[in-house]
């Protein structure tokens, strides 16, 4: 009766959850780098302290019985609550996380990612970085499988977030090298599109669905025929001369391998923007979030600003860092 009294011991609990996740003793001691004996001697006591039978021995592999089941689902969070406590205690002790995953939009981890992601590991003790479409980006950050996400929605209404700008772009139009027109006006992109085709960017992306929107907003029409998932993709196909594009100038920097094939055009009198916003969880990883915010700043303008006055002069004007001056 004495040792029921004692609080639930952590380290048992993970012995058992990996016991019964892996369904044998013996991998879950491989798993946790301990002995076979170790964790079978933690499960008994286990049991004993909760006076219940976890595991059906008489089975391989082993069997849960349903008081296991009741405590391995509440043994998870359990755990899962216990790292987060670690993480938040070290996060306000050092300014260190121990365990960090971010989630990059394409255009950004291609032109900014490797500077942003070296001081992100000064900030971290193991980081895992995702890349991938920001529709999706969304759903993985409160699914809990990311924790910060550098993307182009900053999920307007979803409570228990928190986003800050780091930079907008203006769209610009990719054609063909040789085409003479650096200007488009409605008109001209009417003509455009009667006389050549759209190469679109994945309507399932938050890009090719504000690329949609606005050519519907300007009375463009342009026929599907052509449509790509990644932005060098879609340089090198104008650059082939298979039709014309929308984009942005982060996205032509993340294709400035076959720059030299295409002309650029502007946009006049045709108001079309997209920003990227680093997106977190209210009230978690508060100042792994401000040194991320810094981070995406620094690779911005030490890194894709000078590679497009570089490759695209011009072209570099049309973004606005947040914070710099106007």
């Amino acid at each position: 009766m004495q040792s029921r009294q004692k609080l639930l011991d952590l380290q048992m609990l993970q012995m058992f959850v990996a016991a019964a996740e892996e369904r044998s003793m013996s991998a879950a001691a491989a798993r946790l780098g301990t002995t076979q004996s170790a964790v079978s001697q933690s499960i008994r006591h286990l049991e004993e302290y909760l006076g219940v039978v976890l595991f059906d021995r008489k089975h391989r592999p082993l069997q849960l019985t349903a008081a296991a089941l009741t405590l391995f689902n509440r043994g998870r969070v359990l755990l899962a609550e216990g790292a987060q406590i670690r993480s938040e205690v070290l996060e306000a002790s050092q300014g260190i996380a121990p365990e960090v995953t971010i989630g990059l939009v394409d255009s950004f981890a291609a032109t900014c990612g490797p500077p942003f992601i070296k001081r992100m590991l000064e900030k971290t003790v193991r980081l895992a970085v995702r890349t991938g479409l920001t529709p999706y980006q969304g759903e993985r950050l409160f699914a809990r499988e990311l924790d910060i996400a550098v993307t182009t929605d900053p999920f307007e209404g979803l409570d228990g977030k928190v986003d800050r700008r780091i930079y907008s772009e203006q769209f610009i139009v990719l054609t063909p090298k040789g085409t003479k027109t650096k200007l488009y006006t409605r008109d001209a992109l009417r003509v455009l599109a009667a006389s050549a085709s759209l190469i679109r960017f994945n309507t399932q992306s938050h890009l090719g669905a504000q690329v949609e929107t606005m050519l519907r907003r300007i009375g463009v029409r342009a026929a599907p025929r052509l449509e790509v998932d990644t932005a060098d993709t879609l340089v090198a196909m104008v650059a082939a001369g298979l039709g014309w594009a929308i984009t942005t100038p982060s996205c032509l920097a993340q294709g400035m391998l076959h720059i030299s094939e295409i002309s650029v055009g502007h946009l006049s009198g045709i108001n079309a923007s997209r920003a990227i916003y680093l997106v977190g969880r209210a009230g978690e990883h508060e100042r792994l979030f401000e040194a991320s915010y810094e981070a995406a700043l620094e690779a911005v303008n030490l890194t894709l600003i000078p590679t497009l006055r570089r490759v695209a002069p011009g072209v570099a004007g049309l973004i606005e860092v947040a914070g710099s001056p106007a």
